[in-house]
């Protein structure tokens, strides 16, 4: 397994940005896909983002695509999710999650850190 530490959560206006970070620590985090995912109260944990081992492949909730840009830094065993043009819609608790391929299927991830909260104000 990898242990996963979400950061970078808070509040921030609607039409805003936001960096979210995620320090993996554990064995071999270059051969996990990874992924971020997000859940807002009442509602089921849903797909954001994924990318792949080497970050030549990303994937995209078609509701976040074109502003939130996911990425990664295997020598520093992290991985970022820039979010821009923030919408009230946003606001949940965001996840990463390590998997073996950049897959969008919630069941396919197998480590979770333990969600950092995201706020938009209208």
């Amino acid at each position: 397994q990898v242990h996963l530490v979400e950061s970078g959560g808070g509040l921030v206006q609607a039409g805003g940005s936001l960096s979210l970070s995620c320090a993996a620590s554990g064995r071999a985090f270059s051969r996990y896909a990874m992924g971020w995912f997000r859940q807002a109260p009442g509602k089921e944990r849903e797909f954001v983002a994924a990318i792949s081992r080497r970050g030549y492949t990303t994937n995209y909730a078609d509701s976040v695509k074109g502003r939130f840009t996911i990425s990664r830094d295997n020598a520093k065993n992290t991985v970022y999710l820039q979010m821009n043009s923030l919408k009230p819609e946003d606001t949940a608790v965001y996840y990463c999650a390590a998997a073996g391929g950049p897959t969008q299927r919630r069941d396919e991830y197998d480590s979770w850190g333990q969600g950092t909260q995201v706020t938009v104000s209208s």
